[in-house]
């Protein structure tokens, strides 16, 4: 029988699960131990090093190999993805108006909580500030 293939996202989701629940710095084989060992190590270190470049895990040097910890949550991950998406479209607000208007109801309260408690001078997430759309500041 032939296994489902993961996706990216789902993979990186995975590695950056065992890493949080490791108690302290790991090595590669270890993550590809504790997620069954039916990934090739090569895949593993691929993976690490593409968490690294979004810096969500840090790495440190030991002997010839590395150990690695998480600096981030999959939340952060996740977020991180839906900017990458986000970012490669032409139309933003179109993009998130739609986004939106598909939430179920739950999540649209939650998504209008947490950019009211954010608040008009909003999160820096480091990245440049959103388009002005032709409002007035107060």
């Amino acid at each position: 029988m032939e296994r489902a293939r993961r996706g990216q996202g789902q993979l990186e989701g995975q590695v950056l699960g065992a890493l949080r629940e490791a108690e302290g710095p790991v090595t590669a084989a270890w993550v590809q131990e504790r997620l069954g060992g039916d990934l090739a190590y090569t895949t593993v270190v691929t993976i690490l090093t593409r968490l690294l470049a979004k810096d969500v895990v840090a790495r440190e040097r030991q002997g010839r190999s590395f150990l690695w910890t998480p600096t981030a949550d999959v939340a952060r991950l996740a977020a991180l993805r839906m900017r990458r998406l986000l970012d490669g479209e032409r139309d933003r607000e179109a993009v998130l108006a739609s986004f939106v208007t598909a939430l179920p109801p739950g999540d649209e309260q939650v998504l209008r909580a947490l950019l009211e408690a954010a608040g008009p001078g909003r999160v820096n997430t480091g990245s440049a500030p959103p388009a002005d759309h032709g409002g007035t500041e107060d």
